[in-house]
């Protein structure tokens, strides 16, 4: 191969990849996250509906909405409900907002919320409305130890309740894309549909 040709050659795949490098640079917002604005409503004690989209609140799992906790009779009472109650207290304010970038399977946008300075993901996992999952491990223990929400009595976690239900799995995002290079790959993905 002669000199020409390899330069040639040489710039024209150095060219292609810069070309190819904009294209994901300007796709790419590279602090990631969309701010969707409230007041939202609450499908769940983890999932919020922002006129269409559908919010999937990150690193909780609650209960299910039909799920009862603290066993049996008297002493149960309808966590699934409770939690959904809890997680409307926070969206029904026009000041609460949630941001976040990925989705989930289900093509909900997975996000931490926010009403001021709380935190909502982590202030239902502290009120024992939620159990933690991937994060919030803290408030978790915190409220373990207060006997708070699910935590006064038996209950089935949310993911083991879904199972015997037959149920498929939630997707809690924990292990999704709050990595940059999952965020990259699953838009990419988007982009090439022979992926």
């Amino acid at each position: 191969m002669t000199r020409l040709a390899k330069t040639l050659k040489d710039g024209l795949f150095l060219g292609a990849f810069l070309v190819l490098a904009s294209l994901i640079v300007a796709k790419i917002d590279l602090n990631g996250d969309t701010r969707i604005g409230g007041p939202f409503y609450a499908i769940d004690g983890d999932t919020l509906a922002a006129g269409a989209e559908r919010l999937r609140l990150i690193g909780i799992d609650a209960p299910e909405a039909d799920q009862s906790c603290g066993g049996e009779g008297e002493k149960g009472w309808t966590c699934g409900d409770a939690a959904r109650n809890a997680l409307a207290k926070f969206a029904a304010s026009p000041d609460a907002y949630c941001a976040g970038s990925a989705r989930d399977r289900y093509g909900r946008v997975l996000v931490r919320c926010n009403l001021g300075e709380t935190d909502v993901n982590a202030a239902l996992v502290r009120q024992g409305m939620a159990v933690a999952s991937g994060d919030y491990h803290e408030e978790e223990a915190i409220a373990r130890e207060a006997g708070k929400g699910i935590w006064s009595g038996p209950f089935e976690t949310p993911r083991a309740w879904r199972a015997a239900k037959g149920a498929a799995a939630e997707d809690d995002g924990s292990a999704v894309t709050g990595s940059l290079v999952g965020s990259i790959l699953d838009r990419l993905k988007r982009w090439l549909p022979w992926w």
